[in-house]
């Protein structure tokens, strides 16, 4: 039988199809390049490609050339032949120029107006035979911010009608805003204590350049020694007290000499501390008791020298000596980022507060990972220091006088604290390298479980050192100031001149005031200079820098012209910040 089953099918085919010939139509589908699986291609039937055509260069709208400030050329490198163009005088340096921040308020209450006033002072103890107040009703420094009273005041109309002021005492003091929550004070604000552990309190003035001076009274503390025949009896200690110079980095519940941003004196046998770290500072014997009063003598360069060695620029072969000229109307960019708050009954400005550094802690606490692989933190602090933060001031250092008698220099080259030396808290808003012109060196006293201490800015000192002469001694009997003694703030005789911290408050209070109207003339030039329309006060709105009052005639006539309402009771919309008690 045959078979009849079918035979596998073969998967190559039993004939091979034949190329098609191309033809006439064909050709405008012929490659431009033979292909190798074709070789009997002839290339010349191949269709020639005709003339290039010449890509045309695609600019960039006028739109986008105006967000990029500069006419854009197309290509990664720039066609070196091409004229550049030069920018107009003064915009490249008026971009470079720091502004103010602006910020949108309602219309100020006709409570704004009037006066800050001071803390309430609640009684809570005696010590030392005075009375100690708790003060309430007041805003402190926190973490990142700080705080200073301001005013309504329609003559600064750009400003969002706001400027600075003070409270009473109107006089150099300890400031209430900058002191810790448990301090205690005296109705002066001279004297301070604490029940607590170690807790600061700064003044409110500091010193940014010039020989300063000021002291400090031991109300209670550590007991004399007494000698009584062959024994010696020491008094119960009356609590600790802690005095020095202090920056606004260094924390308030901390004694003065905790971290780096403070140089203080202890009294338990009058070591000198940095960075937590005591030495011997006084002779053998020595410390300091109650009764006693301990002079601080401060010594800064000027801002000038100050600034060549935050910007690097510093040279000691160059730079020898301090000598500067005087002051010029030229002058540093003071840029104050402050925004109006309520408090309660209180008006502040709140601004970004100047926060530590790692560096500076990595310098008090070193980390021995970090300073194996790293050269630049185990190098002492200089001037040239490739860390700004680690950078010392040249020909500066802190005094001691104790009860009229020189004790010595115990800290020489103190750390630099212009911007970029201290920087404010990242965070939203906060900006780099700004001075607000309240950066320095100020008066801090720490006290501990019942140490009281008095301060004494001046100029009537219980112990005036040597090379000091008030500024009363400056006259001739003419009762003219003489002319040799005349000296002007940023000169080098000013600057060398030994001076009370009772002078400084005065100057303090005049660069304030300065620096307002600056701000103001500043937001005013930005508007465009409006004169004739009078954006801001009518000439009938009080001009002067006082508290004014909001019956004052003239005043609802300016706040109109202004397109503000002063109504009695007018409900304000300005942040207010609530703080929570200890």
């Amino acid at each position: 039988m045959a078979d009849t089953s079918p035979s596998p099918r073969s998967s190559t085919p039993s004939t091979i199809p034949q190329k098609r010939p191309l033809g006439v139509d064909d050709e405008q589908h012929v490659p431009a390049v033979p292909s190798p699986l074709n070789p009997d291609f002839a290339g010349s039937r191949a269709r020639k490609p005709g003339p290039a055509r010449e890509q045309r260069e695609k600019k960039e709208s006028l739109k986008k050339r105006e967000a990029k400030g500069v006419e854009s050329v197309r290509g990664g490198t720039p066609d070196s032949q091409a004229p550049s163009r030069k920018p107009k005088k003064g915009t490249e340096q008026s971009s470079n120029i720091p502004s103010l921040l602006r910020y949108k308020l309602p219309p100020p209450n006709s409570t704004d107006f009037d006066p800050p006033k001071a803390p309430i002072l609640v009684p809570t103890l005696q010590k030392a035979n005075r009375q100690f107040f708790e003060a309430s009703e007041h805003v402190f420094n926190r973490k990142g911010f700080r705080y200073t009273h301001c005013i309504a005041d329609p003559a600064f109309t750009f400003t969002q009608f706001h400027r600075g002021s003070e409270t009473e005492p109107f006089t150099p003091r300890f400031d209430y805003e900058d002191a810790s929550s448990h301090i205690f004070f005296d109705n002066h604000a001279r004297s301070i204590t604490t029940e607590k552990g170690f807790r600061m309190a700064r003044a409110n003035i500091g010193a940014r350049e010039g020989r300063w001076y000021w002291e400090c009274k031991i109300l209670s503390g550590v007991k004399p020694v007494v000698h009584d025949g062959n024994s010696v009896t020491t008094g119960d200690s009356g609590g600790h007290v802690r005095l020095g110079f202090s920056r606004r980095e260094a924390t308030l519940d901390t004694p003065v000499g905790f971290d780096a941003y403070s140089y203080g004196l202890r009294d338990v046998a009058g070591q000198k501390v940095h960075m937590s770290r005591p030495k011997d500072f006084m002779p053998p014997g020595e410390q300091i008791c109650e009764g006693d009063v301990i002079g601080l003598e401060i010594n800064l360069p000027s801002l000038t020298l100050h600034r060549k060695v935050v910007e690097g620029s510093y040279n000691k072969a160059v730079d020898v000596s301090d000598d500067v000229e005087p002051h010029g109307a030229e002058g540093a960019d003071i840029i104050r980022d402050r925004l109006p708050i309520r408090y309660k009954a209180h008006l502040y400005f709140e601004q970004f507060e100047y926060q530590s550094c790692k560096e500076l802690e990595e310098l008090m606490n070193p980390s021995p990972v970090i300073a194996a692989t790293s050269t630049s933190t185990t190098a002492a602090p200089n001037p040239n220091h490739s860390l700004v933060a680690l950078r010392t001031l040249p020909f500066s250092c802190i005094k001691v006088y104790k009860n009229g008698q020189y004790m010595g220099a115990p800290f020489t080259d103190l750390l630099a604290f212009l911007p970029p030396a201290s920087k404010p808290l990242h965070q939203v808003g906060a900006r780099d390298g700004l001075d607000d012109g309240m950066l320095g060196y100020f008066p801090s006293v720490s006290v501990f479980r019942g140490g009281a201490a008095e301060v004494n800015f001046g100029p009537d000192f219980w112990y005036p050192p040597p090379d000091f002469i008030a500024s009363s001694e400056d006259v001739d009997m003419l009762g003219e100031p003489s002319i040799k003694n005349v000296t002007r703030s940023g000169t080098s005789t000013s600057l060398k001149k030994l001076r009370s911290l009772f002078e400084r408050y005065t100057e303090q209070i005049a660069e304030d005031v300065m620096y307002d109207i600056i701000d103001e003339v500043d937001l005013w030039a930005q508007d465009g200079g409006q004169t004739e329309t009078q954006k801001g006060a009518s000439n009938s709105a009080p001009t002067i820098l006082g508290p004014v009052d909001p019956a004052a005639p003239g005043l609802a006539d300016a706040m109109a012209n202004a397109g503000v309402k002063v109504e009695a009771g007018q409900p304000g919309e300005i942040k207010e910040i609530v703080q929570e008690e200890e």
